[in-house]
Parts: C-alpha cells; sequence; structure tokens
C-alpha cells in the first residue's frame, strides 16, 4: 500500500477523473447550445389551439413546462405579431384548451421589421399578376416579381454607393487646400468644386430614380388575416420569407433549413441583430485575431528571446518576469482603458494631428477601431507569449548550445538554426492560449471600438481595401448586446445560443489549425532533442 502512495497512482487516477469530467462538461455544454440553437431554425408545425373559452390561438408550441399552482402542463406559444400584440410569445395552460389541431393554410411571414406574422392569407394586391391564380400563387409570383425588382435597385445602391466615395475624396481634398489656406478663387478649388456639383447632381438624380423604384415596389401588397379576426397590409417587399409549415413536406423543410444556416453565417443582422446573418460579427472576430496575433506573436517572442538568450540574471531581470506574471492577471477591463488613453486618445490622436489636421475635431485614428482594439488585446495576451516561449526555450538542455557554440557557430545562428526550431511546438501553444483568450474577452473591445451594429468591413474594394480605423463587430459582444439589452429578449435567446456556438467553433477551428502545424512541427524537428 506504501509503494501505491508513494508511485503516485491516485494522483495520476485524480488527474485523468479530472481531464474526464472537464471534458464531458464541454462536451455537455457544446450539445445545449446546439440543441437550443439550431434547433429553432426548423420550420415547426402551427398549432391552432381552441380554448374553452371561445378564445382562438395560432403559433408555434415552443415549451412546455408544469403549472407551478396546479396540475398538468402549460404550453408556450410562439404567435408573433408584434405589431398587434405588443409581444411575441403566449402561455396557455394545457387545461384550458378544448382542441389542437394544424391548418394547412397557416401562414409564417418573417418581415424585415416587427418579427414574424402569423395569420392567413387573404388577397395580394399587384399590377401584372394572373388573376385565376390562388392567393398563395399570386403571392409567390409577387415576390418572385419583386425580388428581381429589388437586384435592380441593389444596383443602384452600389452606383449610390461609388458616388459617395466620389464625393467623400473630392470633399477631403477640398479640406486640404482649405486648411492650406487657398480661397475659392484658386485655380483647383474651382475645379474641385465644379467636380463636386456634378457628382451632386448625378447623385440626386439617381436618388429621384431610386424613389420611384421603392415607390413601385411598395405597391405590391398581400392582405392577411390574424387569428383574432384582425388584418394586416405587409408589403411584399418588406417579406424576408413567406412559408407554410403545415403543407411543407420533410425535404422542403430541409431545404428551408438548410437556407436558414446560409443566411446566418453570409447574412447581414437585422431586427436589433436578434434576426437575421452573423457575417459582420464572424468577419470582426476572425479578422480582430488576425490582427492581433500580428502583434503578439513576434513581440512576444522576442522578448521571451531576449529574457532567456541575452539578458544577464539580475533583479532588473526577476521584476520583468514577476511584472509579466502579473500583467497575466490584470482585469482585461483595464486594459481597455489603458488602450482608450494610450492608443485612441494618445497614439491616434497624435496621427490624426500630424497626418489629417484637416478633418479634425472629427477624428480619423483617434477613436475606437480594430487596429486599437487588436493591440490592446495583444497588450492582454503577449505576457501569455513570453511565459510559454521561455518555458520552451528552458526545456531545451544547456548541451545543445554548448555543442553548437563548440562548432563554430554564433549565437545568432545557434539561435536561429537550432533552438528556435526546437521551441517552435511550445512557441505554438502560446499563441494558441493567446487566440483563445482573445477570442472571448468582451470588455476591452467595448471601450476600443467594436460597435452594435457596423455596416462597413474593415476590409473591401474601396482604396486602400484593409481599414483598420473602421469600428466593427464581435461575436462576444453580439451575445453580451442581445442577451442583456435586446427589447426583446425571449425572441433573443436562439440567437444567443447560435452566436455561442460559432464563437466556439471559431475558437476550435483556429486552435485546430494551430495544434495541427504545432504537431508538424514537433515531429520535424523531434530529432534535433536526442
Amino acid at each position: 500500500m506504501n509503494n501505491y502512495w508513494r508511485k503516485g497512482e491516485p494522483f495520476i487516477w485524480g488527474t485523468a477523473a479530472a481531464l474526464s469530467l472537464t471534458l464531458l462538461l464541454a462536451a455537455v455544454l457544446i450539445i445545449v447550445v446546439m440543441v437550443n440553437g439550431l434547433g429553432v431554425f426548423w420550420p415547426s408545425k402551427v398549432a391552432l389551439a381552441s380554448l374553452k373559452d371561445g378564445q382562438q390561438v395560432l403559433g408555434e408550441i415552443v415549451r412546455r413546462e408544469p403549472v407551478y399552482e396546479g396540475v398538468g402542463e402549460r404550453l408556450q406559444f410562439k404567435v408573433g405579431n408584434r405589431d398587434l400584440y405588443g409581444l411575441d410569445f403566449r402561455w396557455v395552460d394545457e387545461a384550458a384548451i378544448a382542441s389542437i389541431s394544424y391548418p394547412q393554410q397557416a401562414t409564417v411571414v418573417e418581415r424585415q421589421e416587427y418579427g414574424n406574422f402569423i395569420g392567413l392569407l387573404q388577397s395580394v394586391q399587384a399590377e401584372g399578376l394572373p388573376t385565376a391564380a390562388t392567393p398563395w400563387e399570386r403571392l409567390q409570383a409577387a415576390r418572385r416579381l419583386v425580388v428581381e425588382q429589388q437586384e435592380g435597385a441593389e444596383e443602384q445602391n452600389a452606383e449610390l454607393a461609388g458616388l459617395n466615395i466620389r464625393m467623400e475624396r473630392v470633399r477631403r481634398k477640398l479640406q486640404k487646400l482649405a486648411y492650406a489656406g487657398k480661397t475659392a478663387d484658386d485655380e483647383e478649388m474651382a475645379r474641385l468644386e465644379q467636380r463636386r456639383r456634378e457628382i451632386d447632381g448625378a447623385f440626386e438624380q439617381l436618388v429621384d430614380r431610386q424613389a420611384s423604384r421603392i415607390e413601385e415596389l411598395h405597391r405590391t401588397t398581400a392582405t392577411f388575416a390574424a387569428i383574432d379576426g384582425s388584418e394586416r397590409v405587409i408589403r411584399v417587399a418588406d417579406m424576408v420569407r413567406c412559408f407554410r409549415p403545415n403543407a411543407m413536406s420533410p425535404g422542403q423543410k430541409a431545404f428551408f433549413y438548410l437556407g436558414k444556416l446560409w443566411e446566418l453565417i453570409f447574412g447581414e443582422p437585422r431586427e436589433s441583430n436578434t434576426e437575421g446573418g452573423l457575417f459582420p460579427a464572424i468577419f470582426g472576430t476572425v479578422m480582430l485575431i488576425f490582427v492581433m496575433s500580428l502583434f503578439t506573436f513576434p513581440f512576444g517572442v522576442l522578448a521571451a528571446i531576449y529574457l532567456r538568450e541575452y539578458a544577464k540574471e539580475g533583479p532588473l531581470v526577476r521584476m520583468v518576469r514577476i511584472a509579466v506574471n502579473n500583467l497575466a492577471g490584470i482585469p482585461s477591463i483595464v486594459y481597455g482603458i489603458f488602450g482608450l488613453a494610450f492608443f485612441v486618445y494618445g497614439i491616434g490622436g497624435s496621427l490624426d494631428r500630424l497626418f489629417f489636421p484637416e478633418r479634425l475635431p472629427i477624428p480619423t485614428f483617434g477613436t475606437g477601431g480594430i487596429l486599437w482594439a487588436s493591440m490592446t488585446l495583444a497588450l492582454l495576451t503577449v505576457p501569455v507569449v513570453i511565459v510559454t516561449t521561455e518555458e520552451a526555450l528552458g526545456a531545451i538542455p544547456s548541451g545543445v548550445r554548448e555543442g553548437s557554440l563548440a562548432l563554430g557557430a554564433t549565437k545568432f545562428q545557434t539561435l536561429y538554426r537550432i533552438l528556435l526550431p526546437m521551441a517552435s511546438p511550445g512557441i505554438m501553444t502560446g499563441l494558441i492560449l493567446a487566440m483563445a483568450r482573445a477570442a472571448g474577452e468582451v470588455a476591452p473591445l467595448m471601450i476600443t471600438g467594436v460597435v452594435k451594429l457596423a455596416p462597413a468591413l474593415p476590409i473591401d474594394g474601396t482604396f486602400p481595401f484593409v481599414h483598420l480605423d473602421r469600428k466593427f463587430m464581435h461575436l462576444g459582444f453580439h451575445i453580451y448586446d442581445i442577451g442583456f439589452q435586446s427589447p426583446n429578449v425571449e425572441a433573443a435567446k436562439p440567437m444567443v445560443f447560435v452566436t455561442t456556438l460559432l464563437l466556439v467553433l471559431i475558437v476550435l477551428v483556429m486552435s485546430s489549425v494551430a495544434i495541427h502545424l504545432r504537431n508538424k512541427m514537433k515531429k520535424r524537428y523531434a530529432y534535433r532533442t536526442f
């Protein structure tokens, strides 16, 4: 028995049990998030509940739970029609229900605003549609016609965006000339003013054409009746989707589900971020981690190399190591305040005064953006890279260094050709930990550049193509926003779970790629340890 304890068998089994429990909890977390998030996109049947008091409730049954004071269960219906009822959900005691049916004609309309409308289609008002067709066929034809018209409107929007860019360039040139002391009599100023008026005239003509097109789109409408008898006229242009879940086959539901997933990943958010897609937040999260790594990796590795290989041991080096270890424990919000003061107001404000004085007091770099947020997170995570890189270099036997120097290699050659390749798996481990921590941080970003909605991505087709001064969206902040700041918390729950799942998947994918590279390095340079 003493030998059993002396070998440390209980500790080995305890470590294995702790690891198994951790993996089990992680798997349960992912499964819970997937069930509560992805399941909501499946087109559930619409139930018509006839109550014993004569009322009727039409909606999707989303939850069941026991009645706290009484016997039986109560059902939660997603009734939609927020503009009519003021809420999306309604609880009904099962004991109060006389019967439940699933009418084939029940229609769900996903709208740009006010959430879903659930009711019965009455009529469609549109020009050029066959009158003999059923209202549902007329609605499908009207939606196809509106989609074609909207595609033309999107082309006009692209032209408007191009004119805006050209107008902004002319405006900035005028600002520079005015800041340099040029007057309206100056030839260059007069030429730019003429150019500005030409662009403005083309812009107004395009806006007028766009307004007439929008007016034409708004004339195509559909009338729906709610279950309480009230009617609602909905513009077809405001419909995102219109479907009858009770009449859909399994194949149609699967196709609908895939369409929703595609919209989730590549679509734009709407309805205060509770509906639509998450592409801007996904793009902002990935780009933030990438830009952060460009700062964290080189500076962290260089600092660790100096401390381990070049700095002489003494009180100063010990103090630096203590400071690095303490930096890893500072609350992230403190880094956010530092980033705001040093990067945004300090460096960013100086850049504005030096390179963009004509634009002041409107800031260019002196406000939050993805560059300053990335550098703030780099400060937050660089201690992790320093510590892991130092440990990886310290684990290499001193005989390797001595042998290399004895063969005539310089200290730099020894470092570059032998030590760094052997330490690369440990360095990659530090980068993995830094990326995982940065992906989940939200507090520093709220101060240094993240926003609820960012229409323009940090990368686009406009010169200089990469705009590090722009604000951005982030999945972590998106979770906070819709989970705690949404005006309709119950309707936002599915998006909270979906966003959480995407954030976890992004961290897993990026970490898996880094782990794969680390394993390849480990196999390649393993022979150097002998």
